[in-house]
């Protein structure tokens, strides 16, 4: 038989011999999803990057797309959907209104908030990357056969579950 031993199967088996004390069995799966994931990253770029945009950018123009028309949504709500600070969602913005695929101005409803708003040139910029998104996401997961990509979806989904904390409720 064939078996080919993958970097994370040569890192248990040296830490094996190391440290016959620890158990690490989880390296099988956990190292694996790290190295997956960082492989995947990469190829996930190479479209963004394709649009002028980073990871981050390309989230942010997503968010607002996804919030159907008029496209906006206040940089605290930006923040919580992309899951970074504030302080790292102002840096995107500035960026993205720049490049003038977004705007910033004062909310209608509370004078004192902001609303961050796509552009129609964002709009058509983030269209064009999401549906080549979709395509390259649609070329990663054919590695897969349809059976083990439903299987995978639905483990991963339960284990997300289980670790993600629950979305806070509206206020």
């Amino acid at each position: 038989m064939n078996y080919y031993e993958d970097h994370v199967a040569r890192i248990q088996r040296e830490w094996a011999r190391e440290r016959p004390d620890v158990d690490v069995s989880p390296q099988g799966v956990i190292g694996r999803l790290h190295r997956l994931a960082s492989l995947l990253t990469e190829q996930l770029c190479l479209v963004y990057r394709r649009y002028g945009l980073s990871e981050g950018e390309f989230d942010v123009l997503a968010a607002l797309r996804r919030a159907g028309d008029p496209f906006e949504r206040a940089p605290g709500e930006l923040a919580t959907f992309t899951m970074v600070t504030t302080g790292a969602m102002t840096k995107r913005i500035d960026r993205l209104e720049r490049n003038g695929l977004a705007t910033r101005r004062r909310s209608a409803e509370d004078g004192r908030g902001r609303v961050v708003a796509l552009t129609p040139a964002g709009r058509e910029l983030i269209d064009r990357a999401f549906a080549d998104h979709m395509s390259n996401e649609r070329r990663i997961l054919d590695e897969l056969d349809p059976d083990e990509a439903a299987r995978l979806e639905t483990l991963l989904t339960t284990w997300l579950a289980r670790v993600e904390p629950p979305p806070s409720a509206p206020e």
